[in-house]
Order: structure tokens, then sequence, then C-alpha cells
């Protein structure tokens, strides 16, 4: 475990931790601290406590001092040059025509970096910018090119409902945010009432984005079976989230159509993250009177009854012509294998006869050799008689 402080430089901005030493450090006090970008001056948001050392960044490095008057009035200045300095480089941005929004400027504590954000479209080459301000301020110039939700966390505003905008007021980091957090809050699709004043998707999506998923993992989708208290089925037309209410589709004994509302404890339904199990979710109720509503569901009426003795004899049948077509394919592999035996032996039995003919030819061929061989000779020995 280490010790830290939580500090942040801007509002709403990110917090960051330093190591407090043996000094206490109050919430809202002001402090000087060494960063990458040099000494800054910081807010304590976080007092003097202890976090594991995985959620730390090392090294840490410790707390310069409490700000004193004197590095108050001195960050009140810097302030206040900020908006001097923002009006010279929107004009030197208008003067080399460059097509670039500049959204603020910020000088460092020790005064010797002035940095400016701005949003553009694509690159800029903005290196004649940067001597001119150099040349004007005498000073060490970064510009740094940010997005639209930056952007909108630095200026600030007002959103749809009325109030500043979270990033601007309290928000440290953006969340990521999907529109699958606007469906499961059931909100209109429209992009104009589900971003915010940058044009992306509300942070606010996130806020509540865990309770709806927990209350949603309890409900049914629109267009899913369910079963009511009183035995008969039906199907979901639409869900309250918030008050856990189910509004189904029965049918009534004149076939004719009826919207009840009920409670989600009192009707039972396939969950949609178990559809693959033929498992029945049941609520509290349902638990309680479980026997009552088991008998009231095998009360069957009669068109219930007569779907599923067709839907019985259509998988009997379908069973049944899958067997004939395994018998065949059986049989036709027993068939093409006594085939093949007596295709083995023909072709064997015409092997051996044609070899055995051969091995006669062979024979008289020797045979006829041999006797005309010895015709000459008799006739030599006549001759010579």
């Amino acid at each position: 475990m280490a010790k830290i402080i939580g500090v942040r430089f801007r509002d709403a901005g990110k917090v960051y931790y330093f190591d407090p030493k043996d000094t206490v450090y109050r919430y809202n006090e002001h402090v000087i601290v060494e960063t990458a970008r040099g000494i800054e001056y910081g807010t304590v948001i976080v007092t003097p406590m202890e976090i594991p050392d995985e959620r730390i960044t090392q090294p840490l490095k410790e707390v310069i001092r409490i700000a004193t008057p004197e590095d108050d009035e001195r960050e009140t200045n810097n302030r206040r040059r900020e908006k001097d300095a923002y009006k010279i480089c929107q004009e030197k941005i208008r003067e080399h025509n460059l097509e670039m929004k500049l959204i603020a400027a910020e000088y460092s504590f020790d005064d010797s970096k002035l940095l400016f954000y701005f949003t553009a479209d694509g690159r800029i080459d903005f290196r004649d910018l940067v001597k001119d301000l150099a040349g004007i301020f005498r000073k060490r110039i970064e510009l740094r090119q940010i997005g639209v939700r930056d952007e909108t966390k630095i200026l600030g505003g007002i959103g749809i409902c009325g109030r500043p905008l979270c990033c601007h007021s309290y928000l440290s980091d953006f969340a990521p945010v999907s529109i699958k957090m606007a469906k499961e809050q059931n909100l209109s699709l429209n992009p104009t009432k589900i971003s915010g004043t940058c044009g992306r998707l509300m942070c606010c999506l996130k806020n509540e984005a865990e309770t709806y998923e927990y209350l949603n993992k309890g409900l049914p989708g629109k267009g899913d079976q369910v079963t009511t208290p009183d035995g008969r089925h039906g199907e979901v037309q639409s869900v309250n989230i918030l008050r856990q209410l189910v509004k189904v589709i029965v049918y009534t004994n004149d076939d004719e159509k009826e919207l009840i509302e009920y409670p989600v404890a009192d009707i039972t339904f396939i969950p949609h993250s178990r559809k693959a199990k033929p498992q029945m979710q049941k609520g509290k109720k349902g638990q309680e009177n479980g026997e009552k509503k088991a008998a009231e569901q095998e009360r069957k009426t009669p068109e219930q009854e007569k779907y599923q003795q067709a839907i019985k004899k259509a998988i009997e049948k379908q069973n049944a012509v899958k067997e004939e077509k395994e018998n065949a394919a059986a049989g036709n592999s027993a068939e093409g294998a006594e085939d093949g035996e007596v295709k083995k032996k023909r072709h064997r039995r015409s092997r051996h006869r044609k070899k055995s003919g051969q091995a006669q030819g062979a024979g008289e061929n020797q045979s006829g050799e041999n006797q005309g061989g010895g015709n000459p000779g008799a006739g030599g020995g006549e001759d010579a008689g």
C-alpha cells in the first residue's frame, strides 16, 4: 500500500497522484507539484489515503509545497494573460489562412511554455504560425490538436436537460458510450435526441447503463411468448423496465385479442440469456404457487390439443421417413459390398485363367522349338551317310 493525494490542475480535469510524505493536506487546498510538463499549480481533490501499489504509475513524485499567496496571485495573472494570448493567436491564424479552430490558450505555472489547443478536420502545417508566435511571446510554443469531445469539455455549455455539461462539471475521463446503452434504456434512436453538444453520444447514457442492464435481465423481450397467471399463452407487446410491468396480447375464448398488463413476477417465460436451456423462469409469486400454475397449464383448450397432436404426428412422420432412408442406405451399402466381393472373385478367376493360358502357350512353343532343332541334325546325318 502507498500513501497518496489526488491533485487536479483544471476544472473537471484528470486526477493525478502524488506522494504527500508526512504533510497533511486538506480538500480543495492549492499545492505546487512537479509534473512531466514542469512545475504546476493544482488543487487537492483526494485527501491523503492509502491505495494498492498496482494503481500507481511509478515513480510517484512528491508534493513540493502548499501554495503561498504569491503562488495564487501568479496563477491568477497567468489566467488573465491567457485571454490576451488567445486573441493574438486568433489573429495570426487568420493572417496565415489556416483551416483550424482555436479553442484555448494555457500558460504553464513557471511561465516557461505556452500551449494552444485547436481542432481541425485534418493535419495542419502550422510551422510558420509557431515561428510568429515564438517571436511575439519569447517562450516555447506548443500547438496541440484535440477532438470535439475535448473541445466541449474545455468550453462547457448547457445540455438538453438544462444542466451544465457533465464533462465540464465533474467528469474526469470520457467513458466509452455505445448505441446499445440507448437501446437497453428504450430511448429513441434519433441522433438529435441522444447526441450531446459535441455531436457524439451523450456521456450520461453511461450513468444508468448498469442499472438498466440488470433490470432487463429479468424481463422478456418484445414478441416473446409467455404464460400468464391464469394459464393462458400470450405474446409480449411492450415492457416497462423501471416498473417491471409487461403488456401481453392474449386470446379470449371468443378468439379475440386482449391486451393485459402483468407484473413480471406473475408470468412465466424463457429468459434471453438462457434460451438454449429448456428451463422456465418464474417470479416469486410463480414459485410460491408452482403447483397451482402447473395444474392450470395442464388444462388445454381444444385448439391447443389439436395443434399439439398435429405437431406430434408431423414429428413421428419425419422420424419414420428418416429411419426408412437410413435403412435404405444401409441396404444399399450391403448390396454394394456383395457386388464388390463378386467382382473381386471374377477378377481373380480371369487373372488365373489368363496366367494358365499364357503358361500353356509358352510350353507348346518350347516343345516345338526343340523338335524343330532336331530335324536339321537328322537330315545332316542322312546326307553324311
